[in-house]
């Protein structure tokens, strides 16, 4: 019996050794079978681009290759598997020339991977070849020494679900080297994510160069080494389009402006109100520009000038969230413009702030971007192409698209990375605003589509987003804060709820790529936090609640 089930045992190591890698996210279309190739050195040739960016990922892909040696934790028992051929080059065909970056690209692409011979990937943009890459390098495994494609021969049709897959970083209220935003783009495109939403300024600090107002970075950024210089943000805009990354900047306003004080208070209302603070703020410090003032709104539109031709996106965010009506309620200015001029309220002083804002954006032919707030918490229509990002709750999204417009899917309640460390007010020993901790499983589990079953409204659901607002993370704890779990919605995102056939996929289903995925992220210089135990990993379904 012993004999047996040794034999037994043996045979399903080899069944296992000759299984697909599957990819993280899972494609729209993989097929494959059961062969095992050689892919000790693989080259990859482009034919016929003359695209810098092509051959960049191509370099970049190639040393990703060379230097990985990746082993599946659930195989770490296999033995150096039989094989039936040997991969030759992958050969890598892009139809266009165009290497526009925007929410219209085409993303798309195939590959094939012979039971040996060359293998092919073809794709519409430059940016559909960077995907078929970041696959390709998934595929291949090195099991007891010996690297092999498995599931071979294997065709993948594949394709976003959403546009717009992104995450929103906090580099206000806790400052970040351009090293760690590098090193998430990189961890982006291992994940097939698009978009750095760049929440760059906030009430702690201005941490950006203006070349209009330079005062704003001299007093407002934490130190001389806290700081981005026009260079910085151009090395990072390309450094992001390398890896098909967009990088749409976040200046939030009116709300959120304290640090403008520090060098403009006399556009400024309720500068930092102490104590008793949470009157006029959803944080401190309180203050928010002064929306009775004319110069307060020429300040604003000088800064959508400025930074919408420093950001090369054709996304311009601007904010709009939070504001606080008490604040200007109060401001002597405001009360004496309101009290000179009749039907003058604060909600149309507001409504007239957002209306110049947005024209100025568009001024630059640029698309608005805002929060939720802009849409359903003032008297303000934002124009019809302007996108909302939802985030106060999961319902705020269809509420969005029954309006008719964009919506990019933020909820706090499952997209919101930060939550879960308690409360940051040194004097409450208590749960933050949007505690629990959000697990990955939890952000898989949420569907951006729910509760929309118009076809014409759903698509007009064309991104999700998680966020990280750095009350209580800095450099340290960024990785491990966003990864694993920004993979998680990064799947749901480009791959949708379900697969194919309708399925939905589960936690327990999707876990040991997800496992796979974060070791592979590991070996790459990211550090992602562990999902369970290195046993679970490697005995799959042996962690399941019964």
């Amino acid at each position: 019996m012993t004999s047996l089930v040794m034999k037994v045992a043996v045979a399903l190591l080899g069944m296992l050794s000759c299984a697909a890698a599957f990819p993280w996210p899972y494609p729209a279309q993989f097929d494959h079978s059961n062969c095992t190739i050689k892919a000790d050195s693989p080259t990859i040739v482009a034919k016929n681009s003359g695209s810098a960016l092509l051959d960049s990922a191509i370099s970049r892909y190639t040393a990703i290759i060379a230097k990985e040696r990746f082993w599946p934790p659930a195989d770490y028992k296999l033995k150096k598997p039989e094989t039936t051929g040997t991969l030759g080059k992958l050969l890598v065909e892009v139809a266009t020339d165009s290497e526009d970056l925007n929410m219209e690209t085409d993303e798309s692409y195939t590959l094939d991977i012979p039971a040996g011979g060359d293998a092919t990937l073809k794709a519409n943009t430059v940016y559909g070849a960077m995907r078929g890459l970041e696959t390709f390098s998934q595929l291949l495994a090195t099991i007891d020494g010996q690297r092999v494609v498995r599931g071979t021969p294997l065709h993948i049709e594949d394709r976003p679900a959403l546009a717009h897959r992104g995450i929103s970083l906090d580099t206000a209220r806790n400052y970040y080297p351009v090293s760690d935003l590098k090193r998430t783009l990189d961890a982006m495109s291992y994940n097939k994510m698009n978009v750095l939403h760049w929440h760059v300024v906030d009430a702690q600090s201005w941490p950006i160069e203006s070349k209009t107002y330079p005062e704003l970075q001299t007093n407002g950024a934490y130190s001389v080494d806290m700081r981005y210089s026009y260079k910085d943000v151009s090395d990072i805009i390309q450094y992001g389009r390398e890896r098909g990354i967009r990088i749409i900047p976040e200046f939030d306003i009116p709300g959120h402006t304290f640090i403008v004080g520090q060098t403009f208070p006399k556009i400024m209302s309720c500068l930092d109100k102490q104590p008793g603070w949470d009157k006029y703020a959803a944080e401190p410090p309180s203050g928010q520009l002064n929306i009775a003032k004319p110069e307060a709104s020429e300040f604003a539109i000088e800064l959508v000038n400025e930074y919408s031709k420093l950001f090369t996106d054709d996304v311009f965010h601007l904010g709009g969230d939070e504001v606080n009506r008490n604040c200007w309620a109060e401001d002597p200015d405001v009360k004496e413009y309101i009290s000179s001029h009749a039907n003058a309220t604060v909600e149309t002083l507001l409504a007239d702030f957002y209306t110049q804002v947005h024209n100025a954006v568009a001024k630059q032919e640029k698309i608005g971007m805002s929060w939720e707030e802009t849409l359903f918490h003032s008297e303000y229509a934002p124009p019809k192409d302007t996108l909302i990002q939802t985030w106060i709750d999961e319902q705020s999204i269809p509420k969005t698209v029954a309006k008719g417009y964009r919506s990019i899917a933020s909820p706090a309640s499952s997209y919101y990375l930060d939550c879960g460390h308690g409360a940051w007010l040194s004097n409450f020993d208590g749960n933050s605003w949007c505690d629990p901790f959000k697990s990955w499983m939890h952000v898989y589990n949420f569907n951006p589509w729910a509760n929309v079953t118009d076809p014409e409204q759903q698509k007009l659901i064309v991104g999700a987003e998680v966020a990280l607002w750095s009350e209580q993370s800095d450099t340290v704890t960024l990785d491990k804060y966003l990864w694993p779990r920004a993979a998680a919605m990064a799947e749901v995102a480009w791959s949708s709820k379900t697969d194919s056939t309708g399925h939905v996929r589960t936690t327990q289903e999707v876990v040991q790529r997800l496992h796979d995925q974060r070791f592979r992220m590991v070996g790459r210089g990211i550090g992602a936090e562990p999902l369970q135990p290195l046993w679970c990993a490697r005995n799959p379904g042996h962690c399941l609640l019964p």
